[in-house]
């Protein structure tokens, strides 16, 4: 349980959930417990704000691939979090 594909894995999951706990706070998915399309932007950066703590405590940690895609990840999920809080 402990290799290292193990973790990268985990870590990768991680940044998933947190991404897609976003992505329906913003209204981008649905729910699948309720089946409906949900808009909460405060809980969509709570979400955001776990994966910018992630980045600062994993600094100097992460494969280059992982830090490229919680990057990514960030990046597109702070555009959207903009986007949707621009909107009146």
């Amino acid at each position: 349980m402990d290799q290292p594909n193990n973790k990268e894995f985990l870590f990768m999951q991680l940044v998933m959930q947190n991404q897609q706990i976003a992505m329906m706070s913003l209204g981008k998915l649905q729910n699948p417990v309720t089946n409906k399309i949900e808009k909460n932007t405060e809980f969509a950066k709570m979400a955001i704000d776990t994966l910018d703590m992630l980045k600062e405590k994993t600094r100097g940690n992460l494969t280059e691939y992982e830090e490229q895609y919680l990057d990514e990840t960030l990046k597109d999920l702070k555009l959207l979090y903009v986007a949707e809080n621009g909107k009146g």
